[in-house]
């Protein structure tokens, strides 16, 4: 069983850290690589660089719960939800499918409640 985990590559939960500015204000944030390359591949769906997403996340996240917490606990989370949606056939593999056109109350339908908390529209 474990063989499935420890062959990963060590390069993927290397951390590396990448300044960003949201709002104005420049801030790091350091991710494993592997979340990096997951965060990368959302952006590249609908045309953003990983900057321009984690930007995009940064203001739909205040916008939607007024404060942020810790941000790069968001992030993996985020790229692991992406990735678990995958495995449940919610979101598309196919990557030309954009993020922004599928229906969010269609993906987040039925599923375990651990997993959402649906934001108020």
């Amino acid at each position: 069983m474990c063989e499935v985990f420890i062959t990963a590559n060590p390069e993927s939960y290397e951390s590396r850290t990448r300044s960003v500015r949201l709002h104005g204000v420049v801030t790091s944030i350091r991710l494993e690589n592997l979340h990096w390359e997951v965060l990368a591949e959302i952006g590249a769906r609908d045309g953003l660089s990983v900057v321009q997403l984690v930007e995009k996340l940064y203001d739909e996240l205040v916008q939607a719960r007024g404060a942020v917490g810790n941000f790069a606990s968001f992030l993996r989370v985020s790229a692991l939800r992406y990735m678990a949606l995958q495995a449940r056939q919610r979101i598309p593999t196919d990557l030309a499918v954009p993020i922004a056109s599928l229906n969010a109350d269609a993906v987040l339908q039925d599923l375990p409640a651990s997993w959402a908390q649906r934001a108020a529209h």
